[in-house]
């Protein structure tokens, strides 16, 4: 696994402790990709409600708190497949 996923997962699981409803991926570029659902964050690349794409200099600024999830997707920075209502909720989450 990757430092690049390590320090998602970690990431993931101070933001959204008590968990996810529902079962959504980030896709980090080459890295990777880590799944959060009720459990919290793990590295996977389980099946999930909405995929969200992103290289990992963007996923690292949504982190951060640097760069806005909505307006990276706007921008075309994230790509989203599947549920868009679970994409804004987990959003809410990192933004």
């Amino acid at each position: 696994m990757s430092e690049v996923i390590d320090t998602a997962v970690a990431a993931l699981n101070e933001k959204i402790s008590g968990g996810f409803d529902g079962i959504a991926k980030f896709v980090i570029g080459d890295e990777g990709a880590v799944i959060i659902d009720a459990d919290g964050a793990r590295a996977g690349d389980d099946d999930a409600d909405v995929t969200m794409t992103a290289d990992a200099d963007v996923f690292q600024s949504i982190l951060e708190g640097e760069t806005n999830p909505t307006a990276a997707f706007m921008t075309g920075k994230l790509t989203i497949d599947g549920d868009m209502g679970m994409a804004m909720k987990l959003a809410s989450f990192l933004a």
